[in-house]
């Protein structure tokens, strides 16, 4: 059995990073959680710009992703920086996370009396923290401990040609081997419904994959646009890519070809191994977080102009197909797979190379986001009007 060098964890599951993440339950408190995560190294602060002026759906779903967030695998420690007067419950993140067995401190800045106090106390409570993380080891664990989070951006044809389909081979393998994967952009899943839900694992996921789609375009319409009847971004179209139905096609072959074991909500954490469908958006930032959230260890996000984005507690390893775009942006891509437009390899052989590079990454090997510290950036997808 495969194996890669990770950090065990509880219930089966194992960190390819050790984190100790910094979590304010509002906006109003990231320029405290910012102030202590900068005196650790192992720090991550998840800054975002939610947790108040919400209605409840929303503020629910903020709340159930920050404690997702904070039991991510990939986290070892957790401290809660909240405010006082925000609609999150700091108290409610911090139960959220002690029943998942995380290791948990809080501050509370108007509890404690302004900014300096709560970033003094926040650092002591830190630094007891990151000492636990300290001595946390890498041992060898089973492939299967990989739960693969998949992305698609800045897409253009040779997205759907190239990297999306050696995505969905890697994705293959994983799933093979016992590990969980999980994809979303539910809006890129529209003029392709049908062909994921007939992969479906079950009549109640096929119906769960149709509705999570028609509910997308149901708000779209309230807003009086057609997304059927429209093109794909300006970047999209400059890249090769006419229709909607045309991205689609393209995107959904980086799930590969594995049945559909259930569909999740935005914040909701994978029950287990599989592949599974998280209903998302497909802006980076708010994905991105919504994989991390489902317990992804390690996200593989397929480009064709070269989308530089990483995420502050999940490694992303960048995969392109267009050989000048690789040239362009080599900065930011971590596997070239435009030898298969050139005959070089073929689609099999990249989706093998991905699925070394998992393990390679796994292990603690730094992709192009983390050395470029292209990972700061975190949004919660919520769906209702501030107040």
């Amino acid at each position: 059995m495969d194996t890669f060098l990770g950090y065990p964890r509880p219930h089966g599951r194992a960190g390819t990073r050790n984190y100790l993440a910094v979590i304010p339950t509002v906006f109003c408190a990231n320029e405290v959680a910012m102030a202590i995560a900068k005196k650790f190294k192992r720090a991550r602060p998840l800054l975002h710009h939610q947790g108040c002026a919400q209605l409840k759906p929303d503020s629910d779903r903020v709340t159930r992703t920050l404690i997702t967030l904070g039991a991510n695998p990939n986290v070892g420690g957790v401290l809660l920086i909240g405010l006082g007067c925000e609609s999150v419950s700091l108290q409610e993140v911090y139960q959220g996370l002690k029943d998942r067995g995380q290791k948990v401190e809080k501050v509370l800045i108007q509890g404690i009396g302004g900014m300096k106090k709560a970033v003094k106390r926040g650092i002591e409570l830190a630094g007891k923290l990151d000492q636990s993380l300290s001595r946390m080891k890498r041992k060898p664990v089973p492939a299967n401990h990989l739960a693969m989070g998949i992305k698609c951006g800045s897409s253009d044809t040779t997205s759907g040609l190239v990297s999306n389909p050696a995505t969905g081979k890697a994705s293959d393998l994983l799933l093979a081997g016992g590990g969980a994967v999980i994809f979303g952009e539910t809006t890129e899943f529209i003029g392709a419904e049908h062909l994921l839900a007939r992969r479906a694992a079950s009549g109640q996921v096929a119906s769960q994959i149709i509705h999570i789609v028609t509910c997308m375009e149901d708000r779209v319409k309230a807003m009086g646009f057609d997304m059927r009847g429209g093109n794909p971004t300006p970047g999209n179209i400059r890249g090769g890519l006419t229709t909607i139905e045309e991205k689609s096609l393209g995107a959904i072959c980086k799930s590969g070809s594995m049945p559909i074991d259930g569909v999740l909500e935005y914040g909701e954490s994978i029950p287990g191994k599989g592949l599974f469908v998280l209903d998302s958006p497909g802006k980076e930032a708010e994905i991105m977080a919504g994989l991390s959230a489902a317990g992804a260890n390690i996200i593989v996000f397929s480009t064709g102009g070269g989308a530089p984005q990483g995420f502050p507690i999940v490694p992303v390893i960048k995969v392109a197909g267009n050989p000048a775009k690789v040239r362009v942006m080599k900065d930011h891509i971590d596997l070239d797979a435009s030898g298969v437009l050139t005959g070089q390899t073929t689609i099999d052989e990249v989706g093998q190379r991905i699925y070394n590079v998992l393990l390679a990454v796994g292990s603690g090997k730094k992709v192009k986001a983390e050395t470029l510290k292209y990972d700061q950036t975190v949004e919660i997808y919520t769906t209702g009007p501030t107040i």
